[in-house]
């Protein structure tokens, strides 16, 4: 046995921790790539409560885990959907936690414009899925608004041309709410200035805008893209005030265009719609004002007219009061003599009747009218308080009927036995007239059944000779004319062997064979 052993194979090899071995493959991937750009389609992705964004980027065999932290989700230009093409850029580096490398994004962009335009179409049909586009749901724009929000750049040429435009056509009040118009930030900041405008109180320090209007210039898919995000179509839809959308050119159409409540091709043309043009009013006021003017004073010769056509059917006055004029004269020439002989037969009486007024007989009257008055005094108060009394108890029998509610039922009764009657009453004149038809069909059957036409049927025949009938007595054939022979079907003549058109006799005559 060797004094000294020689140690086993590779048991001279340094031994390393985990987390050394952890921070050495850290290095060398991150010393090996440092930044990347990786194209892929995102799959799974994760928001976490903290603010932290997980997802994962793809191709046909393999899997990048990809992390962007709070702060640099707030920077990112767009946000990862499930299924988009997709550009990321950032950093390689490892979570020695859970053995695995993954890559720290700071920049995302989608994948080309046929990447852009795939998304755009999705977010289009899930928004126009849940009502965001409904025609329904668009709200009328004012005729003349008293204030106008502007939402756009305060640096850009859009502002000047709505102003200028404003200002040719009807000066109107204009708070701008400055908004990034592209960028990272144009998405939040629009909402943000919708959502404020909205809120704004009707009687705050700041006036309430009647009519909101989101501008920008023209530009590419990429500038335009904020204008798509959902929070700015949500909130367009959710506000109250109505909304012009004015983003790009013409050509030009985002998803902020779909759930505004008027879109413009260009910003001028918002401003257009916003107000009428103030001397086309003035023009139409005084034309009105014209007509108006006319209206009236045609009005008022067509009734000075009429008026002085009826009048002159009128009789004259002369001619109303001139029997009431003699009569008048009668009746002064016959007044002195009646006031003289009314003031005469006036004193007589009163001097008759003052020879029955002694002074004596006065005075017991007078007491008689005292004790007689004493007494009806008395009896006054009991019987007003016994009539009050009587009447207030009728009134309250006679209220007490007249309530609304049943007076309610009452009519609501009467209604359903009108209604009844009303309903048999039809039901009954129905069952008489097909009672009044079923016997007239029954009288027309027993005519026809009794009639000679019917016999006929039944293979008798009527002898004529000429336009009479022949009766069942031999002597009355043999002193008659040539005779001929009525069957059902027609008319013939012994020995002729012919036949004749059917006319069929009076009802009343005819001999059966």
């Amino acid at each position: 046995m060797d004094l000294i052993d020689d140690p086993a194979p590779g048991q001279n090899a340094p031994e390393f921790t985990v987390s050394e071995i952890s921070g050495a493959v850290k290095r060398v991937i991150e010393g090996e790539f440092g930044r990347v750009r990786v194209r892929g389609e995102v799959g799974r992705v994760s928001h976490a409560r903290s603010g932290h964004l997980y997802f994962d980027v793809k191709d046909d065999r393999n899997l990048l885990a990809c992390v962007a932290w709070k702060g640099q989700v707030a920077a990112l230009t767009a946000m990862p959907e499930e299924g988009a093409e997709v550009v990321v850029t950032g950093r390689l580096t490892t979570f020695g936690s859970q053995s695995k490398y993954q890559m720290n994004v700071d920049g995302l962009r989608p994948a080309g414009v046929g990447a852009l335009m795939a998304m755009l179409e999705k977010r289009r049909a899930q928004f126009q899925a849940e009502g965001l586009f409904d025609p329904a749901a668009k709200r009328p724009l004012p005729f003349l608004p008293r204030v106008i929000g502007v939402v756009t750049s305060p640096t850009g040429a859009v502002i000047r041309d709505i102003l200028h435009r404003l200002r040719d056509r009807f000066p109107s009040r204009v708070l701008v709410w400055p908004v990034a118009v592209q960028g990272r930030a144009c998405a939040p900041e629009v909402a943000a200035a919708i959502a404020g405008f909205n809120a704004l109180p009707p009687d705050g320090p700041i006036p309430r805008p009647d009519l909101l209007i989101v501008a920008r210039g023209g530009g590419s898919v990429e500038d335009l893209w904020g204008f798509n995000e959902e929070i700015v179509v949500r909130a367009a839809f959710a506000g109250t005030i109505p909304l012009i959308s004015a983003v790009g050119h013409e050509t030009d159409t985002s998803l902020l265009d779909h759930a505004a409540d008027r879109r413009a091709p260009t910003p001028s043309a918002a401003a257009e719609m916003a107000v009428p043009v103030r001397l086309d009013l003035v023009a139409q006021t005084d034309a009105l004002g014209a007509r108006l003017t006319r209206a009236l004073g045609q009005g008022v010769a067509r009734r000075r007219d009429r008026l002085r056509d009826l009048s002159r059917a009128l009789p004259r006055a002369d001619t109303l009061t001139a029997q009431g004029r003699q009569r008048l004269d009668l009746a002064e020439r016959r007044l002195d003599a009646a006031l003289a002989a009314g003031q005469a037969a006036r004193r007589a009486r009163l001097a008759e009747r003052s020879a029955h007024l002694r002074p004596s007989g006065l005075m017991q009257r007078l007491v008689a009218c005292d004790r007689t008055a004493a007494g009806l005094g008395a009896r006054l108060a009991p019987g007003l308080r016994r009539a009050l009394d009587l009447r207030a108890a009728r009134l309250a029998e006679r209220s007490d009927r007249l309530r609304p509610d049943a007076l309610r039922r009452d009519i609501a009764r009467h209604r359903d036995t009108l209604s009844r009657q009303v309903a048999r009453l039809a039901a009954a004149q129905s069952a008489r007239l097909e009672r009044g038809g079923r016997q007239l069909e029954a009288l027309d059957r027993l005519r026809l059944s009794l009639g000679y036409e019917a016999t006929l049927q039944r293979g008798y025949a009527v002898v004529r000779a000429g336009d009479a009938v022949v009766t069942t007595r031999a002597a009355a054939e043999a002193a008659a004319a040539p005779l001929e022979i009525q069957f059902r079907d027609g008319r013939m003549t012994p020995g002729a062997r012919r036949r004749r058109k059917q006319t069929p006799p009076p009802p009343d005559q005819g001999t059966l064979l």
